[in-house]
């Protein structure tokens, strides 16, 4: 069984191995035993969690009865390194606290119930599942030694405030993104999600807040629809009128154009 969804996919067993653009997290359904790349054995229980990649050494080998969901993710998602990579590949993860079980609760719903839902619901979803799996990742690398920060003596505080005033005097460009942010602000992607992250919001969550805040005064001062709302989408970054009005209705509960006649 494949749920796709977007780029990101739900499927029912691993992929083999040469499928290097993605990551793979496993979801098993009941007790499982598999085998590190070191030949040491792993026991996970029902709802536990597993990064995979079938191509590196450190994956995991499952036996051929267990059973799981596999959430498949496009690498680009998350920005690691290689190192990175290497590092996340083969960890656990307890599928029945903190984000770990809100995770798995996830991927049970896109496996279970995407037929019963609209494509809608599968997308924000979806758009949860990713951010949640950013959350995971840099909790699994914190207690990894952190990258050379540029400035030692300022507080996180304080680079996190810098850096949320460059998201807002670049949101209307359209390649705004975690790597473009980190690299201009000379700090680390994985750095960068751990400040967001201790924040309590992703990078990509806050970058939205603010695109969406701002579209959202300036419909309110064109309440004649002088300014179409394709062209303030189009001013603030977003990729498509219909990405757009989507993601402005799951915030507020209503179109933009139901917002600019309220407006008015």
């Amino acid at each position: 069984m494949t749920t796709p969804t977007g780029h990101i996919q739900i499927v029912s067993e691993l992929p083999a191995a040469g499928d290097g653009e993605f990551l793979h997290l496993g979801r098993v359904f009941d007790d499982s035993v598999a085998t590190t790349g070191h030949g040491d054995e792993l026991r996970l229980g029902p709802g536990d969690l597993v990064f995979c990649d079938p191509a590196r050494h450190r994956s995991p080998r499952f036996t051929a009865d267990c059973r799981m969901t596999v959430l498949r993710l496009p690498r680009r998602h998350l920005a690691l390194s290689e190192a990175d990579l290497d590092r996340v590949t083969g960890m656990t993860v307890p599928g029945g606290e903190g984000v770990g079980a809100l995770v798995s609760d996830l991927l049970i719903t896109l496996a279970t119930e995407a037929e019963a839902h609209g494509t809608r619901m599968i997308g924000q979803l979806t758009r949860s599942a990713a951010d949640l799996l950013v959350v995971l990742v840099m909790e699994l690398l914190q207690t990894e030694a952190e990258e050379d920060i540029p400035d030692q003596t300022s507080p996180g505080s304080e680079i996190l405030d810098r850096i949320k005033t460059y998201v807002d005097e670049h949101l209307k460009d359209p390649d705004l993104s975690p790597q473009s942010i980190a690299r201009a602000n000379r700090i680390s992607v994985r750095y960068l999600h751990k400040l967001f992250q201790d924040d309590g919001i992703t990078v990509s969550q806050w970058v939205r807040r603010r695109r969406l805040d701002s579209c959202k005064w300036d419909l309110s001062r064109t309440p004649n629809r002088r300014t179409t709302v394709a062209a303030v989408a189009h001013r603030w970054g977003f990729s498509s009128p219909a990405h757009f009005s989507r993601t402005f209705k799951d915030a507020y509960g209503m179109s933009p154009r139901e917002w600019q006649a309220l407006a008015s």
